[in-house]
């Protein structure tokens, strides 16, 4: 799809709400092909240490203002995308809140549930703030602003002919808050659950010195998927992305549960994500092998510290 000619367009004034990978991803795809000013605010910059300074060099090198506080980053802008931690997305709206003026459009990327994204919309609702429920539905890179998203809510037309003119794949689902997050938790249970999956097998597997041939067989009953290549990958997303994978699925998890479903499976996928994520490593070799014992030796090491205590 062409990009739109924003060449008569006025610059659209767009505010970010956390400053972190996919903000990063899509603020770079924008530069060059749409015209905006770039305001950010990341909760990180609040204290000293080496994230407050990673955050400012970020925004210096990206060409965005970065505010002091959420309300003076949302102050006199179009739009303001949220891109922060599923179990900080709730906070973080209610802080933007008061630098926004009737009328405004605010974009809640987060991964939460339905029912977190409907409990933040009535608190914009009440002040007259367009709130829009949107999903990212696919990895921020490599195609950063153009990464497939839905959208639902009151306004969602008019956010998504928005979207269109910063030149991204929008989606309009329908007028309901909500929807668009039931999309990507239901679907993040199976992806994230994937991964889950793949890093338990494949550790138990290394660990017993089985897993060349556990692959043999996966290879055999499911021809088509490359088993060792999905274990690698996958166990590299949650080494990079655990911690946050591991909120979005306790936001899943609440989602089930409120449904008077058992949210026992995103509990668990959750709690594996935590583990291999809050470990901070690095991937290192892409050798499927290597990198998983990589991530056993540090389970180890947090075992150990942990009987150590008790």
């Amino acid at each position: 799809m062409p990009a739109p000619d924003n060449r008569q367009s006025p610059p659209l004034a767009v505010a970010l709400i956390g400053f972190g990978e996919a903000a990063r991803a899509f603020v770079s795809g924008w530069q060059g092909s749409v015209p905006l000013t770039l305001t950010a605010f990341d909760i990180k910059t609040d204290s000293a240490g080496p994230q407050r300074k990673e955050i400012l060099a970020a925004c210096e090198r990206q060409g965005v203002t970065c505010a002091k506080s959420a309300p003076e980053a949302v102050a006199e802008v179009d739009v303001v995308f949220s891109f922060v931690t599923a179990d900080q997305a709730e906070q973080a709206a209610r802080s933007a809140l008061p630098g926004l003026r009737p009328g405004d459009f605010y974009f809640d990327c987060n991964s939460c549930a339905p029912q977190t994204k409907q409990a933040s919309a009535e608190q914009f609702d009440a002040a007259g703030v367009h709130y829009l429920d949107v999903a990212v539905m696919a990895p921020v890179h490599p195609r950063r602003h153009q990464t497939p998203v839905l959208a639902s809510g009151p306004h969602v037309e008019h956010a998504v002919e928005m979207m269109d003119r910063l030149d991204m794949q929008a989606k309009a689902l329908g007028v309901t808050v909500g929807d668009a997050a039931a999309v990507k938790l239901v679907r993040s249970i199976m992806i994230k659950g994937m991964e889950a999956l793949t890093a338990e097998c494949l550790l138990a597997g290394r660990t017993l010195g089985v897993e060349e041939r556990v692959i043999d067989t996966l290879n055999e009953s499911h021809p088509g998927m490359d088993w060792a290549a999905t274990m690698q990958r996958n166990l590299e997303r949650m080494m990079v992305h655990g911690r946050r994978r591991a909120a979005e699925m306790r936001e899943a998890c609440t989602m089930v549960e409120r449904l008077g479903l058992p949210g026992r499976m995103a509990q668990a996928i959750a709690n594996w994500q935590q583990q291999i994520g809050e470990q901070a490593l690095q991937p290192g070799p892409e050798d499927m092998g290597e990198r998983a014992d990589l991530v056993l030796d540090a389970l180890t090491r947090t075992s150990a510290r942990r009987r150590s205590r008790a």
